[in-house]
């Protein structure tokens, strides 16, 4: 049995920032799929937001306001207030540990408009910003290399509870097919979000709902999986992310016939509306049949910024679309359409990143999580851009803080071995067991195809329940799947079937939830209840998973300064 005072899963931002405050302490394992530089959050391009005022008058309050009002109301006050008053520091935080920021002519990090944000408050690294981040975070980690292990391609099978408390995790190493117990004081989450579950999503392959599943196994509910966010700007047909960037650089968003239509949805802000309204906007032109060339997509045009202001502020675009479309965007619009591309819900947390039980906030001891599988709900029913990688640095150092306070002084809880790992050899066997039929790749498909065109960025109710009843289908066949690598070494198809059973059980989580939410808030809209009723539905969705199916019960938000009003643009 491998022990360690805390365990963290994942290696991207929140859990590399977690990572440095644990280790100051305690000693630290952490377990990553990929090799941490290849985390998710290295694909984040446009910014992290802070209220540095650097190109104009700016305060914790406007961000807070724009973060609740681009949340449409659901976000909980008390968490986002923490969240914004912390990001000038941690901005400074980021620049002393060696991430590199664009620059002001005179010298201070320069900062850029982006959707949904009154004021200018994107702090930059051209069009690579979560790249930067992310390998400053790195940098620091090898820098304190002694405390900390990385078990690189490793994968993470199930929580180890004793009644009210984590007391570590089983996990295989994806090289040797070796299952291990890993028994620890403390568990950190940081397992990111599940766009894979979409057919166009801009997530990278690892982004598969293992973190969420891990939890609903132990009987924590997971919250507000409806609220679903779709990126505008997703590479036509791949999903790829063209970075909101180049909307707050002033591209241009135009239907088959060259018209700017963002006047008719958000007149005031036009391509710099919050995501959701923008990715609407889309699908709406695109249904009604001006998409370019009556297909499914909209043009990107950043032709008139010029061929320096391109090269300086988003090298990354450029690149994207010659490589992979054949298309420079210096001289062509980009073909682009909404892509899946954050979760705003997940495992539920309080502002101190301790997981919740319940819906009355009970925590659980020796479990927290941060980061995209972590609803803190700072982002509410839609989250603004910039906000995401804030959100991971801020409760991902939060997450160490809360970690050291409770792993400091406490003792090993109790862990059987044996069994831990008799139950997901279990597992394993009832896999290669399998002498079925079905393919599991024709299972996926199916399954990215119905939550794209059932449960994507307009939904309604009979549409959603097609989408269940696939789902329910696509479960049963799952059960009867054929896997054709039965070795243990490196054996990747293993690991893909259990992502897959985690995905479809998380799309069934959404699609339930997005049912029972009669309303059209943030990222979720309800062509047939198309207005917000808060009277009913102010409240977080939180879906536990029952022996009987899945039960819903509502917890209340907590609003602090800003009573909710109508969201407009």
């Amino acid at each position: 049995m491998i022990q360690h005072d805390v365990v963290i899963i994942g290696a991207g931002l929140a859990g590399m920032r977690c990572a440095l405050e644990v280790s100051k302490d305690l000693n630290v394992g952490m377990l990553t799929k990929v090799y941490p530089s290849r985390s998710h959050s290295g694909a984040a391009q446009g910014g992290i937001a802070a209220s540095l005022g650097n190109s104009e008058p700016d305060t914790w309050e406007e961000h807070m306001y724009d973060t609740i009002k681009g949340g449409d109301f659901l976000n909980d006050q008390d968490a986002v207030e923490e969240y914004v008053k912390a990001a000038p520091r941690i901005i400074y935080e980021l620049e002393h540990m060696g991430c590199v920021f664009s620059r002001t002519p005179d010298g201070k990090i320069a900062q850029r408009s982006f959707g949904g944000h009154s004021k200018p408050r994107a702090c930059f690294s051209a069009d690579r910003t979560g790249h930067a981040i992310l390998h400053a975070l790195h940098e620091q980690l090898m820098k304190n290399a002694e405390s900390v292990k990385i078990y690189n391609e490793w994968y993470m099978h199930a929580l180890i509870v004793d009644g009210d408390r984590c007391n570590g995790v089983v996990v295989s190493n994806i090289q040797t097919g070796e299952v291990e117990v890993i028994q620890a004081k403390a568990v950190v989450f940081a397992t990111g979000g599940y766009g894979r579950i979409f057919k166009i999503t801009s997530n990278a392959f690892a982004s598969t709902a293992d973190g969420v599943m891990a939890a609903l196994d132990v009987g924590i509910p997971m919250e507000d999986p409806e609220f679903v966010q779709f990126h505008p700007s997703g590479l036509y047909r791949q999903g790829i992310l063209f970075s909101e960037a180049a909307r707050g650089e002033g591209a241009y968003l135009l239907n088959g016939k060259g018209e700017r239509f963002m006047e008719t949805y958000a007149p005031s802000r036009m391509e710099l509306a919050p995501r959701d309204i923008v990715a609407r906007a889309e699908q709406s032109e695109m249904d009604a049949g001006r998409g370019v060339d009556g297909k499914d997509m909209i043009h990107l045009d950043l032709r008139h910024l010029g061929k320096d202001r391109i090269m300086e502020r988003l090298p990354q675009i450029r690149q994207l679309g010659i490589d992979f479309l054949g298309i420079d965007c210096i001289t062509d619009c980009l073909p682009i359409q909404p892509t899946a591309h954050y979760s705003m819900g997940g495992i539920p947390t309080d502002k101190f990143s301790h997981v919740i039980l319940d819906e009355k906030g009970t925590r659980m001891n020796g479990f927290f999580a941060a980061g995209e599988c972590a609803c803190v709900s700072v982002h509410g029913g839609n989250r603004l851009g910039t906000n995401s990688l804030l959100d991971a640095v801020v409760f991902g150092e939060r997450a160490g803080k809360s970690v050291l306070e409770y792993a400091v002084g406490i003792d090993y809880g109790n862990v059987n071995e044996g069994q831990e790992k008799a139950r997901v050899l279990e597992k394993f066997e009832d896999v290669f067991q399998r002498d079925g039929s079905e393919s599991y790749n024709d299972i996926r498909d199916e399954m990215k195809e119905i939550m794209m065109s059932h449960c994507g960025v307009f939904r309604d109710e009979e549409r959603l329940k097609v989408c269940l009843e696939t789902l329910k289908g696509l479960q049963e066949r799952f059960k009867k799947g054929k896997v054709t690598d039965k070795g243990k070494v490196f054996n990747t198809e293993i690991y893909e079937i259990l992502e897959l059973g985690n995905m479809l059980s998380v799309a069934q989580l959404i699609a339930t939830a997005a049912l029972r939410r009669k309303e059209s808030r943030g990222g979720h809209f309800r062509t047939d209840f198309p207005k917000r009723d808060d009277e009913n539905f102010l409240h977080h969705s939180m879906v536990f998973a029952t022996p009987d199916g899945l039960e819903i019960k509502p917890k209340p938000v907590i609003i602090t300064k800003y009573q909710p009003a109508e969201r407009t643009y």
